[in-house]
């Protein structure tokens, strides 16, 4: 049997009005447990939550921006504020040492007191064209941001914590650092020393990802032993790990979601953070859209006890992982991107 990524409606967490919702609730939040478990990603379909033009207009203003003469998209460079918001050109990106065939928008939460001269600590920049960009773009993370909670909440239930544990893992992402890009990939040349978006794991907490309907590009790496090895013709990027890179195409009404490492840490490593990449070699020019849910900056992320509850006399890892504050995790993590003046590993 072919190996596809899980669908989990999140249906049940918007409407509380059915008689039968507690056990609903229940199946979705135990589907997410083994979606975590087993694969690290899975489908979300969150068509009850969203109308699926929403997205669809975002991938068009984000084309209809990446479309602009380079000189205007430029005006809105990475360089102007603290290398981290603002728009990237093609290949300015880097993962792995390699430079990635896309171009980008990133933002961020805005900060208080902003200050450019400090990683991450700068000003949005959005883009004066399209005119509607803007204002398209923040509904969009309202309505993200809305949605990192229901489905933290079906996690949390997927656990078995308490009420007050809830409580608790909620307090640390009420007010979510969080981060979204448009990205443009045009078809990745054959001689390109690189990849779409080379092999990496999210460092954060949840990922909410449309794309358009490219099929292909997403690439998912599955641990699995006895697979066979990658047959796409790139360089391994998953080194000795046996396995195989599954196509993680997109699905009309759903996003793909994922867990960084964050939730690594809180579940003492019962959900691992997945490797994953794109590979667009079609002919089309490719627009995505990720927004990371993450942690409050000052979130102290640790092992929950409903995690060690689960695992109590189980295999488990040898050790409770370290806890962070996510704030340092995630800037010892860009630091020597800034070190050099550029973009790099990141999302």
């Amino acid at each position: 049997m072919a190996l596809t990524l899980p669908i989990i409606d999140i249906a049940p967490y918007l409407n509380s009005a059915s008689a039968d919702v507690q056990s609903r609730r229940q199946s979705v939040a135990d589907a997410i447990h083994a979606a975590c478990t087993n694969f690290g990603f899975f489908y979300l379909d969150i068509s009850s939550f969203v109308d699926q033009q929403e997205p669809d207009e975002l991938a068009m203003l984000a084309r209809r921006f990446f479309s602009l003469p380079q000189e205007e998209k430029d005006k809105i460079s990475l360089k102007n504020q603290d290398y981290a918001r603002g728009y990237q050109r093609l290949k300015e990106n880097v993962t792995n040492g390699k430079a990635d065939n896309h171009e980008g928008l990133d933002f961020y939460r805005p900060v208080e007191t902003p200050d450019k001269s400090k990683p991450l600590w700068g000003e949005n920049q959005w883009p004066s064209q399209p005119a509607e960009f803007k204002d398209k773009y923040q509904v969009w993370v309202d309505k993200m941001k809305a949605l990192g909670l229901i489905v933290m909440k079906a996690m949390a239930d997927g656990l078995g914590m308490t009420d007050p544990e809830w409580v608790d893992l909620r307090n640390q992402v009420d007010d979510s650092f969080w981060v979204m890009r448009a990205i443009g990939y045009p078809p990745l040349p054959s001689d390109h020393d690189g990849f779409s978006c080379g092999a990496h794991k999210d460092y954060g907490c949840l990922t909410f990802l449309y794309a358009d309907p490219t099929p292909s590009a997403l690439q998912v790496f599955l641990n699995r032993k006895g697979e066979l090895p990658d047959s796409t013709g790139l360089p391994a990027e998953q080194g000795a790990q046996e396995g195989v890179w599954l196509n993680a195409d997109p699905i009309p009404g759903c996003v793909v979601c994922n867990i960084g490492e964050m939730w690594e840490i809180w579940s003492n490593g019962l959900y691992k953070s997945t490797l994953h990449r794109v590979v667009h070699r079609s002919s089309n020019y490719r627009v995505s859209i990720p927004f990371f849910f993450e942690p409050n900056f000052n979130a102290h992320v640790k092992t929950l006890a409903a995690a060690l509850r689960l695992q109590d006399g189980k295999t488990r890892d040898t050790k409770v992982y370290e806890p962070v504050v996510y704030g340092d995790f995630l800037l010892r993590k860009v630091s020597n991107n800034f070190d050099t003046g550029g973009k790099g590993d990141r999302y």
